[in-house]
């Protein structure tokens, strides 16, 4: 049976809840995130104020510059967790095999679930039709061979919306779309696509895998396969993944240490979040590292013992940024960081007394790791640590 792939992402999530629950800021421009006096951001742009050209990321005061008229509001991490909730047991009625991207998106792989539930098209709108019973949202749903085209497709018809590509139709969805609708291809890399005369997918694949190496190193190969629609990865459940991993691409490039040191910690801290959820730990630390110019580092340390404490992974992660950037420090496009041999908690062999440090740490966690459940992801982190100066 053909592989099929559903891409489920929920429409403004955080502000479809909002106006959920207070039915009076229906059709009004919304902006959920941190106080615009001080160095907050956007989290969620209603479809209302993306008009504006407000989006999630930006920082709130520009947002409001764009939209002055946008009513405010701070994120409700303890109800958004609980519809969230709510949402990934429904996609666990239709098959094991969900794969998380964040609190409002997944993937589903649910070739095996067609005997039971029905065609694709079928399983998707059935979803949909679950979702918005229990919870009163929308989903927006794509359907497809694989990962790449399946999160495509949910894209094209939002909100609410369901795309299904045939495996037939894969380049006559593609071909006429412009190239930053492929992963990774950023501004930078559009803007030099376009310099090469290449403005749509269709243009992209008629260039030859050698001239993309030659112009983005192993990213070229990779563009000209999502531009085929080829992509063979799987989807694959935290407990069974054999890698936990969080990365960044930035819209510029970014060339102030500090701040990679706090978006290297803010992605420990997820990994962190996600390792302790599914009962795991891991051993092996990596750093990946992407230039503007796509060349691609990774540096990896691998520790004595398994952990899932986040201040034992931002250690290690920590030391692997300081060692690259004392040696080769350039401005960044891309900043991830992921955990590898990983092991059942319960299986990893535990110190009869565990040090006071390491003790400390776990209660930490435990405490950020309730608070993130009940007020979300902005409520409270670690403070970044500042490089000492000589």
């Amino acid at each position: 049976m053909p592989r099929c792939i559903l891409h489920v992402d929920m429409d403004e999530f955080f502000a479809a809840i909002e106006k959920l629950d207070h039915p009076e800021l229906r059709g009004r421009c919304l902006l959920i995130g941190g106080d615009p006096r001080g160095r907050g951001v956007v989290s969620t742009a209603s479809y209302e104020a993306r008009v504006f050209g407000c989006r999630s990321a930006m920082p709130m005061a520009t947002a409001l510059r764009l939209c002055p008229q946008a009513v405010v509001l701070p994120p409700r991490g303890q109800r958004y967790h609980e519809l969230s909730e709510q949402i990934f047991e429904v996609l666990t009625e239709f098959t094991p095999l969900v794969e998380p991207l964040s609190i409002d998106e997944a993937f589903l792989d649910v070739t095996g679930c067609q005997r039971l539930f029905g065609p694709p098209e079928r399983i998707a709108r059935l979803l949909k039709d679950r979702i918005r019973s229990r919870t009163g949202l929308t989903a927006s749903v794509g359907v497809a061979p694989n990962k790449f085209l399946a999160k495509l497709a949910s894209d094209l018809r939002k909100p609410d919306g369901l795309v299904v590509i045939e495996p037939e139709e894969v380049q006559a969805v593609l071909d006429p779309l412009p190239v930053g609708r492929i992963w990774g291809i950023g501004a930078a890399a559009a803007g030099e696509l376009d310099k090469m005369g290449v403005r749509t997918i269709a243009q992209l694949r008629s260039l030859s895998p050698r001239r993309l190496v030659e112009r983005f190193g192993s990213a070229g190969e990779h563009f000209h396969r999502l531009a085929q629609g080829l992509d063979d990865r799987e989807v694959t459940p935290d407990s069974q993944a054999k890698s936990i991993g969080q990365e960044q691409t930035f819209a510029q490039d970014v060339d102030d240490l500090d701040e990679l040191r706090r978006v290297l910690l803010g992605q420990v801290e997820q990994v962190g979040r996600r390792l302790r959820a599914g009962g795991l730990s891991g051993r092996t630390v990596q750093l990946k590292i992407r230039y503007g110019d796509f060349t691609t580092l990774t540096r990896s340390t691998t520790r004595d013992q398994p952990t899932d404490l986040s201040d034992e992974l931002w250690s290690s992660a920590a030391g692997l940024l300081e060692q690259w950037s004392s040696r080769s420090f350039r401005p960044l496009r891309l900043l991830g960081v992921s955990v590898s041999q990983l092991v059942p908690r319960s299986g990893r062999q535990l110190p009869l007394f565990a040090p006071p440090a390491q003790e400390k740490g776990r209660r930490l966690d435990q405490t950020l790791d309730r608070l993130v459940e009940r007020f979300g992801e902005d409520a409270i982190s670690r403070a970044a640590c500042r490089r000492k100066e000589p």
